[in-house]
């Protein structure tokens, strides 16, 4: 029987530790990008806009500059220290998200929006390429689901944080309450997390990997692709869905807009975290056949997590409604994890950071500036009320499916793949 060495379990508890560090600053990553989804009817009323301005808002606004400048950002990452740039974005985006409680017109709004897409571009590939370093392959489900809660914790604290302070006070006071923890957390981040050694050493501006051949080697390499455009779909009907859920809820039911938000993201979010962190646990266990399981089994989930969604969609009553929430959450809830962890054993650690950018990049357009912008702009022109919302989702949904398809296919590839990748420099 090994036992640990002194130095490999100080490492490990430094993980977990790190782990929790990057956990509660992704919470308020996402609490910050979902909370105007709380806010959609009295962000209406006061300013005058429809459904498709509102998309505008949650898509397009946040997520244009958050998919381009992950890149730089990405490519200084691969050289530099990620803990640094991670600091700096979490303190950006969270003075946008205060900011944007003064906006005095939707596209002073608009604006602050993509302070904040510019300001949490900094968090996603440099946190995934410190946790690699931190947790073997065959741990890095379960951390990377521990990780994914946050999307849950962070759509949870959007959806009822929000409106419940709008409620009390005002919609802008609900922005300004939520930006105050990220910037703690900034300063938090910078005394806790140490800079992990490299599996290899980071590249010089120099001699780093130039950004077009690289672009070129991995648009030629078929489990990248796969992956991308599959959760690039499946991201476009989940976000679409989860955006605009809690306001379908309110016009279907007539529930206060504070109570349908709490509603939604009570079992959404309940059911999710389930989900995620079982997904994590069996996905390590499955990897141990082959690390293409994971990518396997996250396209089986997104592929029910699709259908359950509908039938949400399309339920007469609450009840029924909370009922389909739960294997909607459960099937939902971790499917992106087989497909990040599969992402980060496909790219070597050279530039891990820039690859990850790149999907990442693809992924966001398809789902943050596409989803709830097409879903908003669809209800817009067929009537802008509980029933033409109903269809703009039932039409934006199905992505998921095809994502699904997609993901199952880029597991055919992945090992194969892997070893090209490894093996030679981008040209």
């Amino acid at each position: 029987m090994t036992t640990a060495t002194p130095a490999a379990a100080q490492r490990q508890s430094n993980a977990w530790l790190v782990l929790a560090v990057f956990l509660l600053i992704y919470v308020f990553n996402y609490a910050d990008r979902y909370l105007i989804s709380g806010l959609v009817d009295p962000i209406k009323a006061e300013f005058g806009v429809g459904d498709r301005f509102m998309g505008l808002l949650m898509g397009p606004a946040f997520a244009v500059l958050y998919t381009t400048i992950g890149i730089p950002i990405a490519r200084l990452a691969d050289r530099s220290s990620r803990i640094t740039i991670i600091c700096i974005g979490c303190l950006v985006w969270s003075l946008f998200t205060g900011l944007s409680g003064f906006a005095t017109g939707p596209w002073t709004l608009a604006a602050a929006r993509v302070g904040v897409g510019v300001g949490e571009a900094a968090f996603v590939a440099p946190a995934y390429s410190i946790l690699s370093d931190y947790f073997r392959p065959e741990r890095r489900g379960l951390a990377f689901a521990v990780l994914g809660l946050a999307v849950y914790f962070g759509q949870i604290a959007g959806y009822a944080a929000g409106p419940a302070i709008a409620e009390v006070h005002s919609w802008r006071m609900a922005f300004w309450a939520m930006s105050a923890p990220g910037v703690i957390l900034s300063a938090a981040a910078w005394l806790l997390v140490r800079e992990p050694r490299r599996q290899q050493a980071p590249p010089t501006a120099v001699d780093q990997v130039p950004l077009a051949p690289l672009t070129r080697r991995l648009v030629r390499t078929p489990a990248f692709v796969l992956m991308m455009i599959g959760m690039g779909l499946g991201t476009l009907s989940g976000v679409g869905f989860g955006f605009w859920g809690p306001t379908l809820f309110s016009r279907l039911y007539d529930l206060p807009l504070a109570s349908a938000s709490g509603t939604f993201g009570l079992y959404f979010g309940g059911a999710g975290l389930c989900g995620m962190l079982l997904f994590g646990i069996v996905a390590d266990r499955a990897s141990k056949r082959g690390l293409e399981w994971p990518l396997r089994m996250a396209g089986a989930a997104l592929f029910a997590a699709s259908v359950s969604i509908l039938l949400v969609t399309w339920s007469d009553d609450i009840g029924m409604a909370k009922l389909f929430a739960i294997p909607s959450g459960l099937l939902g809830g971790g499917w992106s994890i087989g497909i990040m962890a599969s992402l980060q054993y496909l790219l070597p650690d050279r530039f891990r950071a820039t690859g990850t950018a790149l999907f990442i990049m693809v992924t966001t357009f398809l789902g943050f500036v596409l989803g709830p912008w097409l879903a908003g702009a669809i209800s817009q022109a067929f009537g802008d009320d509980a029933q033409s919302l109903r269809w703009a989702l039932t039409i934006v949904i199905p992505a998921g499916l095809v994502g699904a398809l997609l993901a199952w296919m880029g597991a055919r590839h992945l090992e194969a793949d892997r070893a090209r990748l490894g093996a030679t420099a981008p040209v």
